[in-house]
């Protein structure tokens, strides 16, 4: 594998990681990096969440000046990974992607020399790290950063619970059944400089409305759900990071900018303590879902919360 160009420029850089073909064709994954300005053992790892990819530079250059390289991992079917033959986003079941992780953990430690690495990753793709971690407790795994990880179904009890078994019933079935869902597009619409926000990002791999929900790909969701609540052990320290609170807006408001509109902040406090023995649980007034993509305020005080942390407990 060799390194080219990435897409935000250099000094950003990124490989393709070709993995074994399934029903759809060929997959690939996508190991973007920026080294720190001096050589160094310790790395971060970073996962994306659903219709989503790495573009978040202010994150990675945080942790580059504190003498970390930083890798972002884009997985199949995402971002730089997405190939015209395949369905956004889509997998049957959330285990698949330890080939990507397993990938790229090996480049960051084998090949690059890391023995001390963070990883992180922003909501579904922090219920996915937090699987993997558990099941390979790999070794240089110096740290976890959960940004407003995706750890139960928007909803009431009943709802979830009725929800959940027809699910799986039509996601065993008809895999790939599109399911009905209304979205917005307040949240994108948030953060793109174009609309109301700051960020630039590809509108074809971050669309305005999202992707479509596959009941197939919502299956392994609930499954992944269901194993983080039965309780994992993921051994290094976990920092958790939410908003201070949900909500579900109405208009294009301040309280899009001030709230998490995606997840349901209760649901992030109630279940962050399963995934290992020590777990901090941090809410930021006023932070967005993508906590280190706020408004300037809460954005400066979910690092200096990773700051405390990592001081703390990491470094």
């Amino acid at each position: 594998m060799s390194t080219t160009p990435d897409v935000l420029g250099e000094p950003y850089l990124a490989e393709e990681i070709v993995l074994p073909d399934d029903e759809e064709g060929p997959v690939v994954a996508t190991l973007v990096q920026r080294r720190a300005a001096a050589p160094t053992r310790r790395a971060v790892l970073h996962v994306h969440g659903f219709a989503d990819y790495f573009f978040q530079t202010g994150y990675a250059e945080w942790w580059t000046e504190r003498g970390y390289d930083f890798y972002a991992l884009d997985l199949r079917k995402y971002g730089r990974s997405l190939r015209p033959h395949q369905t956004p986003n889509y997998v049957a079941d959330l285990a698949e992607y330890a080939a990507e992780l397993d990938a790229a953990w090996a480049l960051v430690t084998g090949r690059d020399g890391h023995d001390h690495v963070v990883l992180t990753g922003h909501s579904t793709g922090g219920l996915t790290i937090a699987l993997w971690a558990d099941s390979r407790r790999p070794a240089g795994l110096a740290g976890m950063v959960l940004n407003s990880p995706w750890f139960d179904m928007q909803g009431s009890v009943l709802l979830r619970t009725l929800g959940t078994v027809v699910v799986d019933q039509v996601g065993r079935r008809a895999p790939m059944r599109a399911l009905p869902r209304s979205v917005s597009g307040f949240y994108a619409r948030s953060l793109h400089r174009d609309h109301e926000g700051e960020w630039d990002f590809d509108l074809a791999w971050k669309p305005i409305e999202s992707f479509a929900v596959h009941a197939g790909w919502l299956r392994a969701v609930r499954r992944g759900h269901a194993r983080l609540h039965a309780g994992l052990a993921v051994p290094c320290p976990v920092l958790v990071l939410s908003s201070g609170a949900s909500t579900r807006p109405s208009a294009m408001d301040d309280d899009v900018h001030r709230h998490d509109i995606v997840l349901e902040v209760p649901q992030i406090r109630r279940w962050a303590t399963a995934v290992g023995p020590h777990v901090t649980y941090v809410a930021v007034p006023d932070a967005r879902h993508d906590v280190v993509l706020s408004l300037p305020a809460p954005r400066a005080a979910a690092y200096d919360a990773i700051e405390r942390w990592h001081r703390a407990w990491v470094d």
